[in-house]
């Protein structure tokens, strides 16, 4: 089955009354897990965006706390999958400053991480790429928050 285009979706939708809508809604929410997740953010947490970037943190400490640090392989495994759960989240929020507080913390984690993370190649260079893909996002910003963000990303360095 070939998906229909996103501008094709929103014409039919705008179509579609109240109750259609809601039903589609509760249908893709019963379909996948991502799906159900974003909802409840755009429902519950998209509106106090401070409180959702904590919980994202808190859940992204306690991954780095179980992390199972028998060898460097199992290290990379288990940052790989912090990592792109996090950019699921920031996928949800689509907003810079939220991404970038996010990915700051990310790094910090990974950088107080025992072992040290400087021990292995790839996770140092893993690390490094996350380091530039802030300093991107950073120059997209305005100048205040550039300024305050490039503080923040000073340690890291």
């Amino acid at each position: 089955m070939k998906a229909a285009t996103v501008s094709r979706i929103k014409k039919d939708i705008s179509i579609k009354n109240h109750d259609e809508l809601v039903e589609l809604c509760l249908r893709l929410a019963k379909f996948k897990k991502e799906n159900k997740e974003l909802l409840t953010y755009l429902l519950f947490e998209a509106d106090d965006e401070a409180y959702f970037v904590e919980n994202v943190k808190t859940e992204m400490a306690n991954e780095f706390s179980q992390i199972n640090i028998e060898s460097y392989y199992y290290i990379k495994k288990s940052v790989r999958k912090i990592l792109r759960t996090t950019k699921k989240y920031i996928r949800y929020s689509k907003q810079t400053r939220t991404e970038l507080d996010l990915l700051i913390y990310f790094c910090t984690l990974l950088k107080d991480m025992h072992p040290p993370m400087e021990r292995d190649i790839a996770l140092h260079n893993f690390y490094d790429r996350q380091i530039g893909a802030i300093q991107k996002k950073i120059t997209k910003l305005h100048e205040d928050l550039q300024y305050d963000y490039t503080l923040e990303l000073e340690p890291l360095l």
